[in-house]
């Protein structure tokens, strides 16, 4: 039997807090918002990968060092893994040497890298707001934050489940765990269901409208927080309505293969795709976070092992698979990723907004939800970005390594995200928590990073 738990759980899916915290509008004085789109992968990601192939001589030793380096990115070549990206050239940034040593490291992390928080799987452990969800308040929308997940079967969140709504990788606050959606076909039915043009889907979504009506009359004198909840889908699915003439263009047409209860994790991640874009171009949210993969999850479907079912585990451990070694395997994994980055950003480029598209007003992160490595320490969490030209940061087109670990200079997840809020608007002195490692070498471990903002 749902229980009450259970039913506003699912109910409240992207938009709890909607009511009290946020209040959408169309932008004033046709200047568009800010889009943030998280992708985070498992198993994590050798910084060594990350490194251009064509450093001079100085510059390779100075990263071999793991020295501080600022470089056109346009006069090198980008790591094989990353060709799909090579039209981007002029919007990338590889960023390097941020740690993370305040966060849950080792196998899984659950939302600690997008928190800067020590996280397991008690909601008890959830300290606050995830960066992706404090981004989504600055840039409201009906849905705030929409979230999206290929789950693992074995370890991290959500085990057991792959194609329905369960716990997610982000917070929307203290001991508020988000929930994600693991089928694109569930994501596309509920996202878009108020604007559906199919006669049985607009019943059901009439149907739920009701049965919210029932509930919050019934729950308002028993249960006020409940009530309250339900009054927020309501007033999310109001919001939805009256824009559904904007919406419906957009609701996402899935090829059936991503409709199918089995299919494989490229086909997921490529479906996903399709109701991220959908739900960005639509006006839905601003911001999405996409667990791309992690490390309970098996690979199905990679370039040159089609018929395989990739442990990404056991990869970690060195063990390769069919004729590809260990190493050679992450590499599929990750040109598999950047092909997932191209499509999103080839496509918000495609997209007319005021005076240009709307990857101008986009910036797309990839990086590692566990750090530098396998079983890691969390001493570096390398990112891949792309930056529209209205993203406030001065890091375009650029290869940077900040300084390492200890040295003066250092820089963790807290100051990135300090940057991030800072640079679109809020003015917090810090996010996250510190690392009680750095406090021995006397570094000031507060604020943004003043480089990225000049």
């Amino acid at each position: 039997m749902t229980t009450r738990r259970d039913f506003m759980a699912t109910a409240a899916l992207g938009a709890a807090g909607l009511a009290p915290r946020t209040v959408w509008a169309k932008p004033t004085g046709g200047k568009p918002p800010m889009r943030f789109i998280f992708l985070h992968k498992g198993n994590g990601l050798f910084p060594s990968v990350m490194v251009p192939p064509s450093l001079s001589k100085d510059d390779a030793a100075k990263e071999a060092k793991k020295g501080p380096l600022n470089l056109d990115l346009g006069k090198h070549e980008l790591p094989e893994w990353m060709k799909p990206l090579a039209a981007h050239t002029p919007d990338l940034t590889i960023l390097q040497g941020l740690s993370g040593k305040m966060c849950t490291t080792g196998h899984h992390t659950w939302c600690s890298s997008l928190g800067v928080f020590k996280a397991n799987e008690r909601v008890s452990s959830i300290k606050w707001a995830t960066v992706d969800f404090e981004l989504a308040k600055m840039f409201p929308s009906p849905m705030e934050h929409i979230e999206l997940a290929c789950f693992p079967l074995g370890g991290g969140n959500a085990r057991g489940t792959l194609n329905g709504i369960a716990t997610g990788f982000s917070a929307r606050g203290p001991q508020q765990p988000n929930y994600a959606f693991g089928s694109p076909k569930v994501a596309a039915q509920e996202l878009f269901k108020s604007v559906s043009i199919d006669k049985s889907v607009q019943a059901q979504s009439q149907l739920g409208r009701a049965a919210l009506e029932f509930a919050g009359r019934r729950e308002a004198d028993k249960v006020p927080s409940y009530a309250s909840s339900i009054e927020a889908v309501r007033e999310r699915d109001r919001k939805v309505n009256a824009m559904a003439d904007a919406i419906r263009p957009h609701v996402p047409k899935l090829d059936a293969k991503y409709l199918a209860d089995e299919m494989t994790t490229v086909d997921r991640q490529r479906g996903h795709v399709e109701v991220l874009l959908a739900a960005l171009l639509s006006g839905l949210t601003n911001v999405v976070a996409f667990t791309v993969d992690e490390l309970g999850h098996e690979y199905t479907g990679l370039a040159g092992l089609e018929t395989e079912k990739v442990n990404l585990h056991d990869v970690g451990h060195g063990k390769g698979l069919g004729k590809l070694t260990a190493d050679e395997v992450r590499f599929a994994v990750r040109r598999q990723h950047m092909t997932l980055v191209d499509a999103i950003a080839a496509r918000l480029k495609k997209a007319p907004e005021v005076d240009g598209t709307v990857f101008d007003n986009t910036m797309i992160f990839y990086f590692p939800d566990n750090g530098e490595t396998h079983h890691s320490h969390g001493t570096e969490y390398p990112f891949v970005v792309l930056s529209g030209k209205n993203a406030k940061l001065n890091i375009r087109g650029k290869y940077i390594r900040l300084p390492n670990y200890g040295d003066a200079g250092h820089k963790t997840l807290g100051n990135w995200y300090t940057t991030l809020l800072n640079a679109h608007g809020n003015p917090i002195k810090h996010y996250g928590d510190p690392d009680p490692g750095l406090a021995r070498f006397g570094l000031d471990q507060t604020g943004s990073i003043k480089q990225f903002l000049g």
